[in-house]
């Protein structure tokens, strides 16, 4: 419960004794550019391979003669857009951006860099976490569209090279009972899982002691926590709004 109390008072940190909006502005960019551009390569690659490993594994699991091939599709369909594209980029992000944020922070703690800001006056919190946080809400549901849009394409190439689908067939099953919430779904998902990676991993980064050993275990508990708190977030979203 302490630990709790802490992390919501650094949160409130986040809106109190703020820079100008034009000083957050070109952190922000900066950060996105850091966060979310630097992210792609390793998204669009899990994205890719995992939406053709679900294809091959759906369609050499049907042999049942009596289910249409386009079912394959389908099932590739909404295992990205429900929980592979929002849920395991999530992770992913998690092991990428939170291990750099918290090392980051943890860095400038352990060097005094932090200090030398609340001497000058400066919200700490608010400079260096706010534009990291809105960073990461604003970039993980575009990433998260991206690993959906690569995924279901590995799926087709995986497809039609396999000769399981025509062209055809699977753009069919693509189409076929389509549930557009199921998108709105993936990018609620995605904006709750970058509010919790950029917070946690800040959280952690800033509260840093010690020396260099330090900085390397607050990395660590910041993807642990990060992936841990996504799964739950994974769970209570999915019985409040499917």
């Amino acid at each position: 419960m302490k630990r709790l109390g802490s992390f919501t008072l650094f949160l409130k940190q986040l809106f109190v004794n703020r820079e100008s909006p034009r000083v957050y502005g070109k952190l922000f960019f900066e950060e996105c550019i850091r966060i979310g551009l630097d992210s792609i390569f390793i998204v669009s690659i899990v994205a890719f391979f995992v939406g053709a490993v679900s294809a091959v594994q759906t369609a050499n699991n049907m042999t049942s003669p009596f289910v249409p091939k386009y079912i394959v599709s389908l099932i590739v369909r909404d295992m990205l857009l429900l929980e592979i594209a929002p849920t395991f980029i999530g992770v992913v992000f998690a092991g990428k951006v939170g291990s750099n944020i918290a090392g980051g922070l943890g860095t400038m703690k352990i060097t005094e860099q932090i200090d030398a800001l609340e001497v000058m006056g400066i919200n700490s919190v608010s400079y260096l976490v706010l534009p990291k946080v809105l960073a990461c809400v604003a970039m993980l549901p575009m990433l998260t569209t991206l690993a959906a849009f690569l995924g279901i394409y590995g799926g087709y190439v995986a497809s039609i090279l396999g000769g399981w689908l025509t062209p055809e067939e699977y753009i069919y099953g693509l189409r076929f009972e389509f549930i557009p919430f199921n998108v709105t779904f993936a990018l609620i998902k995605a904006l709750v899982f970058g509010f919790l990676v950029s917070t946690i991993s800040s959280f952690l980064g800033y509260n840093t002691v010690g020396g260099a050993l330090e900085v390397g275990r607050s990395s660590t508990k910041a993807v642990t926590n990060s992936c841990i708190a996504i799964l739950v977030a994974d769970f209570l979203l999915a019985q409040l709004l499917i």
